[in-house]
């Protein structure tokens, strides 16, 4: 099951409570909702992790972090899934966020050349940065949605599962009824 795997993956909470640099969060990783595996802390950790991952500045997971307290979600799982950008999906995934907001917006992509430094990143940004962020927002609130949902129907179809086997099971090891007429005799 992954719940088992995702046990062994995940930090254990005594051993962070312990860290030094971690010390000033107090009694906060002591919350046992941060690590619970249920359905709901799930999803909410999964909608968290995928609508921070395109948040374009550092330290999305430290976002996700703070989210996961305020929303009760799994703490490990949210801050895990902003890792799914990193410095080679990033650049693909914001010009696609871009194109999004450009299609939205109304007028075709600008053709403009990238050029890694603070000149193009003063110029080049600010005539783009409508249908960019626009862009950013719709994919976040998208794939969040997506996430969220999507964990609640897998889950759901993963205990559907479960519940036929166990009838299977339980089907298997019951003896069949027994026959009034045979009892008459």
């Amino acid at each position: 099951m992954p719940r088992k795997l995702l046990r062994k993956l995940f930090p254990n909470p005594d051993k962070l409570k312990e860290h030094k640099h971690l010390q000033f969060l107090g009694d906060t990783l002591h919350l046992p909702y941060l690590w619970h595996l249920n359905r709901r802390n799930v999803a909410s950790a999964f909608a968290i992790g995928l609508f921070c991952m395109w948040i374009p500045i550092p330290f999305q997971s430290i976002i996700a972090a703070l989210l996961a307290v305020f929303f009760r979600a799994n703490l490990p799982l949210a801050v895990v899934l902003v890792f799914v950008t990193n410095p080679v999906t990033m650049p693909p995934m914001l010009y696609g966020a871009y194109l999004v907001g450009a299609a939205i917006v109304g007028h075709p992509p600008a053709g403009f050349n990238f050029e890694p430094s603070l000149d193009w990143l003063m110029n080049g940004l600010i005539l783009i940065w409508k249908p960019f962020l626009l862009g950013i927002f719709i994919t976040a609130v998208l794939s969040s949605l997506a996430g969220y949902y999507g964990v609640h129907l897998l889950w759901r179809l993963h205990m559907l599962k479960h519940l036929k086997e166990r009838r299977e099971r339980k089907q298997r090891k019951s003896p069949p009824p027994a026959n009034d007429q045979d009892s008459a005799d």
